[in-house]
């Protein structure tokens, strides 16, 4: 499956129990639907997994995998991406909306229409979704996460694969070792 054509939909955190259960980090807009999607495959597209959830621990959809059935193989499957073809997910209709994945790739502009950069990933860290942004001309090894709220970034206009950004004054400016002590 080619990466344009999926979607990832969650990763395996780690095992749970003593029967083969793993957490996973899902990445839809409920948790516990991971499974609903049907059978996902890994990254290489060659192997599938069949998965139901049985409940929730720290927040993370605890699930059975078909096939997977003591804790050692549970275990080995720590870090696998779940995916999913993006032709089985639904169309979306409503123009506000969209799947992160469509982000990557677009370019980031300033209210005043100067181009920023690109958008090369979207991270989820636990405490807020983050835009990952390549600055125009800069290497990757120089990118700037930015959170993705509505206050930093007020407008995401699909139609014209593009993000508007609203950044303070101060946001690239790096605290010096006394502001620290400060805040401390």
């Amino acid at each position: 499956m080619p990466q344009e054509d999926r979607l990832l939909l969650g990763v395996i955190v780690g095992a749970k129990g003593i029967k083969g259960e793993v957490r996973v980090k899902s990445f839809t807009e409920r948790p516990e639907d991971i499974a609903a999607y049907g059978s996902l495959k890994d990254a290489t597209g060659q192997t599938t997994y069949k998965l139901k959830v049985i409940g929730l621990s720290k927040g993370l959809p605890v699930v059975r995998i078909k096939g997977i059935s003591d804790r050692n193989q549970a275990e080995a499957l720590k870090g696998t991406e779940l995916y999913i073809s993006r032709s089985e997910l639904p169309e979306i209709s409503d123009e506000d909306e969209f799947y992160y994945a469509d982000l990557v790739g677009m370019q980031a502009i300033f209210k005043d229409g100067k181009s920023f950069g690109i958008i090369a990933r979207v991270h989820d860290f636990g405490a807020g979704d983050m835009l990952e942004i390549t600055p125009k001309g800069k290497a990757d090894s120089s990118s700037v996460l930015v959170p993705f709220t509505m206050e930093m970034v007020p407008e995401v206009n699909m139609a014209a694969g593009q993000v508007v950004l609203e950044l303070s004054d101060d946001f690239f400016d790096v605290p010096k070792d006394s502001q620290i002590q400060e805040q401390k």
